[in-house]
């Protein structure tokens, strides 16, 4: 009977094992998008037998065949061992080397039925091939399967090379510290986008996080915080969690994570803040500060008044840093940080005066410059050369410095001007920090508002550059500050898919991109992102909701979408839509006051959060408005925002909300014809944790022609500045007797600059303005 048995259990063994397996079949959705793609008929499958061949004589090349084969037999159960030499017959992959293709990390990838073919001028851009035919391969082969199935590919011929040299992704380590296993992951996945820089923010007030063997009390004292704190910054009381935190990378760890990124053709930056974001610094050894001390880490957001003090001392201590910085990073930039510098401890300091005075300079500006430059020759005399924030500009620019513009694209555009290599990454587009939904319905986060199509929307290049002046963009990267990212989970939640969008503009054609083909091919990575372990965010299949008005006609509609096809529904008396509420065929029309609600449903589940919209149709709804003093990009909803019908909240900042910076805000809204007028009122977002105040005066008037207008009255704000004011909405209103006017004139009166108790002081404040609801 045993022997009966065991001959049964041989026979289905070999039944299981002469199984056909299952051809599962990729796609050609690739992010980012090559620069010419040509499909063909038929596919390649890899079985068993699928050779693995690479150029004779050339290590490197041999080694990116070996990344390929093993990342199959990873997942197929395979044993692909590539080898030297040419292919012959067919079912093979070949990697070779031509040096007909012009650019560096450019590939060509040809895939037939017979065989595929992958050349470049580098290696690196046999890699970045592989990484090309990775995402035409299903997602599934991401993972084991389990099953006999074989994974094929479409036939295609591709031609394809980054539009930017520089594409590049930050990780500020300092507020919160991630571990090397994260690093390493994030640098995967980065790779997988073909992006090459990543950018490692090692120091700041909160934490010093590399190892530095002549200042070991960098790491002793530097690297951890006594507490940290909880909640929003600006937002209430401050509260601590009493927790001491920290971590720092051993410089053995380092060499490691640096290793492990080149052998994805990634080059690691690393970022050493000065003269600013040094309270860490400062705290290990604070004769390095103007000040006598003591100092503790920081333990709070923002900006220090603690800075490095321009010594000879304090300069042989960050060369003696940056020496054994640059022995761990083979980079040929290092970034010196340079921006948000506050000058008080200068302006006060006896030594600084003498030292302006010595050498000739005009103001704690010029001094700046000083600093940088007499850092920038150190860096200089090692073969590198210095990155450093647009601030960096202000007292005159060292003359080798490449500049990273972060606040907006002015800096880049003064570099460029003046010959400097500059990396664009303003925070308006690239600052992946920001909520990217609703923040009510979203984790806690720095504040401001990027969505993705708004990422994706982001041209590197200024308008205003000359064709020369252009050739000094070397690209742009995204940077994601940890103030309240925590934890891996949410930095990649925060990451991606915003970092994919910033991708494709930095490698793809810019002729070539569009947003709907960018959200036809994103769900295809999503789910690959998904097998792999990432967490990137859903919030690209939430319903997406637009109150627009009709130019001609001045009528009031919402047009609502979803990028995955769900059914939509929706109601117009507040309560909860459900799949039997009314379905959304088109754009509707909203004819008077409404509470709008909306919902998706995807196979009978609703998916993501509900769009909804408390409408106020008013007599100046849809009306032509025209601005006085123009808002400041890119705080520019569109002409009809202040109209529109939807009153800004606290929730509803990025699309609703209307910038002014540092500037009055002053708008006229034409009714079209004499109209009675008794209200009007004006909504404020005050956030100063955001830079964004209240107005110190609202002053309302009409005018029955547009040129002479009567005064109904000022409403002042006399807390606009103060300190340790909440968030919240301001609405200022008149009320009169009824007047006939045409023309309704609101002017807010901004606060300026930023008051000298917010850790931004000196710098330009946001007025945000919404509805102007006229009755």
């Amino acid at each position: 009977m045993n022997r009966q048995i065991a001959l049964l259990c041989i026979l289905l063994a070999g039944l299981t094992a002469c199984k056909k397996p299952v051809v599962i079949t990729g796609s050609s959705q690739i992010v980012p998008l090559p620069a010419r793609m040509d499909k063909k008929e038929g596919v390649f499958v890899f079985t068993p037998s699928t050779t693995f061949y690479a150029l004779e004589g050339n290590e490197e090349v041999l080694r990116v065949a070996n990344v390929f084969a093993a990342f199959l037999n990873k997942t197929s159960g395979y044993a692909y061992k590539p080898a030297y030499g040419r292919p012959q017959g067919k079912d093979y992959v070949f990697f070779q080397l031509d040096p007909q293709i012009t650019h560096a990390e450019g590939y060509r990838l040809t895939v037939r039925p017979e065989g595929i073919n992958i050349a470049a001028k580098t290696p690196a851009g046999l890699f970045y091939g592989f990484q090309t035919l990775r995402q035409m391969l299903p997602a599934a082969a991401e993972k084991p399967s389990g099953e006999a199935v074989q994974y094929a590919v479409p036939a295609i011929e591709i031609e394809d090379a980054p539009r930017f040299v520089h594409r590049g992704l930050m990780l500020d380590v300092s507020r919160h510290f991630f571990p090397v296993e994260f690093i390493k992951k994030y640098i995967d996945v980065l790779a997988l986008h073909k992006m090459n820089t990543f950018h490692w923010h090692l120091t700041d007030d909160q934490g010093w996080r590399i190892e530095i063997k002549k200042y070991p009390r960098l790491t002793e004292i530097g690297a951890f915080r006594n507490q940290t704190l909880i909640g929003k910054l600006g937002e209430g009381a401050e509260n601590y969690d009493k927790k001491r935190y920290g971590g720092f990378y051993t410089q053995d760890e380092i060499r490691e994570v640096v290793k492990y990124a080149q052998e994805r053709y990634v080059t690691i930056i690393p970022e050493i803040e000065m003269p600013g974001h040094a309270q860490a610094a400062l705290a290990s050894y604070p004769h390095l500060a103007c000040t006598e001390g003591p100092f503790e880490v920081a333990s709070k957001w923002g900006v220090s008044e603690e800075v490095f003090c321009p010594s000879d001392t304090t300069f042989q201590f960050l060369e003696d840093v940056l020496t054994e910085v640059m022995d761990l990073f083979p980079s040929r930039y290092i970034h010196i940080g340079g921006d948000e510098c506050p000058k008080k401890r200068w302006e006060e300091s006896a030594f600084c005066r003498q030292l302006m005075k010595q050498e000739g300079l005009r103001d704690a500006h010029e001094l700046q410059s000083y600093f940088i430059r007499r850092i920038e020759r150190f860096v200089n005399s090692k073969g590198r050369r210095i990155i450093g924030w647009d601030e960096i500009l202000e007292g005159g620019l060292a003359p080798d410095a490449t500049v990273m513009s972060w606040r907006g694209i002015g800096g880049g555009i003064a570099a460029a001007r003046q010959k400097h290599e500059v990396i664009m990454s303003p925070t308006s587009y690239l600052y992946i920090d920001y909520y990217q939904a609703n923040p009510e319905k979203e984790p806690l986060a720095i504040g401001g508002f990027l969505p993705l199509e708004k990422v994706y929307g982001y041209e590197p290049v200024p308008d205003s550059l000359t064709a020369e002046e252009a050739r000094y963009i070397l690209g742009a990267q995204a940077n994601l500050w940890t103030e309240y990212i925590a934890d891996g989970d949410y930095a990649e939640y925060m990451t991606y898919p915003r970092a994919s969008a910033v991708a494709e503009v930095v490698w793809s054609p810019a002729e070539q991109r569009s947003w709907s083909g960018f959200s036809s091919r994103l769900p295809a990575l999503l789910d690959r992102l998904h097998i792999i372990g990432v967490n990137a965010s859903p919030r690209f299949y939430d319903l997406k909701g637009e109150a627009l008005v009709d130019s001609a006609t001045g009528k009031l509609t919402v047009q609502l979408s979803t990028n995955n096809n769900a059914a939509i529904f929706y109601t117009l008396d507040g309560k909860e839509p459900s799949s039997s509420s009314t379905p959304y065929a088109g754009p509707v029309a909203i004819t008077q006051s409404v509470i709008f609600k909306a919902a998706a449903f995807n196979n009978g589940q609703l998916q993501g959060p509900l769009f909804e919209r408390n409408f106020l149709v008013h007599k100046a709804s849809g009306k032509k408005v025209s601005y006085l003093t123009p808002p400041k990009a890119p705080y520019t909803p569109g002409p009809y925002a202040l109209v529109d019908g939807v009153r800004g909240s606290l929730s509803l900042i990025g699309d609703v909300y209307t910038g002014f910076e540092g500037s009055d805000a002053d708008i006229v809204i034409d009714l079209g014809e004499l109209t009675p007028v008794k209200t009007i009122s004006v909504s404020f977002l005050h956030k100063p944790s955001d830079w964004i105040f209240m107005p110190a005066e609202v002053r309302f008037s009409v005018s029955a022609d547009g040129k002479s207008y009567t005064n109904l009255g000022e409403r002042p704000n006399p807390d606009a500045a103060e300190e340790g004011s909440d968030t919240q909405l301001r609405i200022s209103s008149v009320t009169v007797e009824p007047v006939e006017a045409r023309y309704v004139r609101v002017t807010a009166r901004s606060i300026g600059k930023l008051p000298a108790w917010h850790a931004g002081a000196g710098n330009k404040g946001w007025l945000f303005a919404d509805e102007i609801v006229v009755d």
